[in-house]
């Protein structure tokens, strides 16, 4: 019986070892895995509302993560926030509709200048769900301003019609965990498409 029993407790043991490691712990594992998996081109944005993880694409979008690297490293993040989220509900004069919410490394008197423009026919990086992208208005006009979709963007890239010179916009990276935190973020009161209280990016850090 004693035999019987000490075998019992071994096994409940195991058991209870393996549930924790899959459910207590689970979340730091998956970030783990996901951050070897990445090779080491993962970041996160820190905001007051959780965390937003997220890899970049060096080789297939060298200048555009170039840019991206040089706000890294100056490591300024005053006045650095989520300011805008557009809906299908607050674009009513827009023909060609996005969802996506909108962000700066840095304030604008940190501005490092523009960049030269990736289209994404050349880069490959669509504008899928949780695609990472610079923010323009002519081409070459990037700088410190990105957004983040929502669901798959066709009209963002190279050839599509949100914008019309028809040049799409810059895609250099991918939330790979936190896309709960990016559609709270876009869900936020607006007045148009500004949110009342915006969102602060506290830190982006290399994990």
């Amino acid at each position: 019986m004693n035999y019987i029993y000490r075998s019992t407790i071994l096994i409940f043991s195991f058991i209870s070892f393996i549930i924790y490691n899959y459910t207590a712990d689970g979340s730091k594992q998956l970030t783990e895995r996901v951050v070897q998996k990445s090779n080491q081109n993962m970041y996160s944005i820190k905001t007051e509302i959780g965390d937003i993880i997220f890899e970049v694409y060096p080789k297939k979008a060298p200048k555009t993560v170039k840019n991206f690297l040089k706000y890294i490293d100056m490591a300024n993040f005053d006045g650095a926030d989520f300011y805008r989220v557009v809906r299908m509900d607050n674009q009513p004069n827009d023909s060609i509709r996005i969802e996506v919410i909108q962000g700066n490394f840095t304030s604008d008197k940190n501005s490092l200048g523009n960049i030269e423009h990736e289209i994404t026919k050349d880069t490959g990086v669509l504008h899928e769900n949780g695609t990472i992208s610079m923010a323009r208005s002519t081409p070459g006009s990037a700088s410190l301003a990105f957004f983040i979709c929502i669901n798959d963007q066709p009209e963002l890239d190279f050839g599509g019609k949100r914008n019309p010179d028809g040049q799409g916009f810059a895609a250099f990276g991918k939330v790979i965990e936190g896309m709960d935190v990016v559609r709270l973020i876009q869900s936020g009161a607006t007045d148009s498409q500004s949110l009342k209280k915006t969102v602060a990016i506290e830190k982006i850090i290399k994990l």
